[in-house]
């Protein structure tokens, strides 16, 4: 399973030959930008693990590995409190669904590869093999003994080492104001300030900015676009955002269709008057395929997440 953004700009330099998106669908995050098309041309070979065979991603796969879902398998995670939890299998997977720990052992053994996986004789016994890579790491859990006390403590939070004794139940990260530097001081990460990439001009006179619209649409829709139920809850085609004034400028009317054009695309939209918009920007929510057709293709140097927020375009009356 690779890192999407770092297979994206290695694909395009003839890198990578068969990626395996695993759990976020690269057609999905970047549909509707021409780059993400281009780059799945050129590979010889996409081999996608997913749950669902409607995806964007999954429709492209030469070969589509049918996984289980989180109530099919058993493992573990861990949430935002860094807590590790324990998944219990509650149903049967159906068809041909393997669960990610077993599609990786069967991938290692026809790779050739499958004594690296010795070890791997169940989902526990791999986090066993985790265990022991965490000692001496910020995130050591040496001391959790398996997935027994993980069940009875309700998770446990990292870090938890071998001399911890039993794991209390909420523990804060670095409330004693200490932290995982050589001076056990935090350090600050920030760039200097600079200007945007693209400014907005005469020809592309506005901010285009995108985000979450409705309550019930996530991401990309690609599940809850699926859902009869949610989807008579948002609008079914994009909409853009305009301040009543600038509406009034361009001659343009709300509910009625606007072209919204970037240096990079073209899309259709309906006009809604939005005072919360400032003036001299627009809004469009991400959830629709066509917005990325006019966002830049750049990420961020650090997080390497995609830069969709920022945009310059202009609006067109559509007759």
């Amino acid at each position: 399973v690779v890192n999407g953004s770092k297979a994206s700009r290695e694909s395009a330099n003839g890198h990578l030959l068969s990626p395996l998106p695993g759990g976020e669908g690269q057609g999905e995050g970047k549909r509707g930008n021409a780059s993400i098309n281009q780059i799945f041309d050129k590979l010889d070979f996409l081999v996608v693990q997913d749950m669902f065979t409607t995806t964007d991603t999954a429709k492209r796969a030469d070969l589509l590995l049918p996984a289980a879902g989180w109530g099919e398998k058993e493992g573990t995670f861990i949430n935002s409190e860094r807590r590790i939890g324990l998944t219990k299998k509650v149903s049967r997977a159906p068809g041909e669904a393997l669960t990610d720990f077993n599609i990786f052992r069967l991938l290692a053994h026809y790779w050739g590869c499958g004594e690296m996986f010795a070890e791997w004789s169940s989902p526990e016994a791999a986090f066993q093999i985790l265990k022991r890579l965490s000692a001496g790491q910020p995130c050591d859990i040496t001391g959790i003994a398996d997935y027994k006390q993980l069940d009875e403590c309700g998770g446990v939070q990292w870090p938890h080492k071998q001399e911890a004794g039993q794991p209390e139940q909420e523990r804060r990260l670095f409330a004693d104001g200490k932290f995982f530097t050589p001076d056990g001081k935090a350090k600050f990460l920030f760039d200097a300030p600079r200007p945007v990439a693209e400014p907005t001009d005469e020809e592309f006179p506005f901010v285009m900015l995108t985000g979450r619209g409705t309550s019930a649409q996530w991401h990309t829709n690609t599940r809850t676009g699926k859902s009869a139920i949610l989807r008579t809850l948002y609008p079914a085609n994009a909409y853009v955002e305009i301040h009543p004034s600038d509406l009034s400028r361009f001659g343009l009317a709300a509910n009625k269709p606007v072209a919204v054009i970037s240096r990079r695309g073209r899309i259709e939209c309906s006009a809604v008057a939005s005072p919360s918009v400032q003036p001299g920007h627009i809004f469009i929510p991400m959830h629709y395929d066509v917005t990325n057709q006019l966002t830049r293709t750049e990420y961020d140097p650090h997080s390497r997440q995609p830069s969709y927020k920022y945009c310059a375009v202009r609006l067109e009356k559509i007759s």
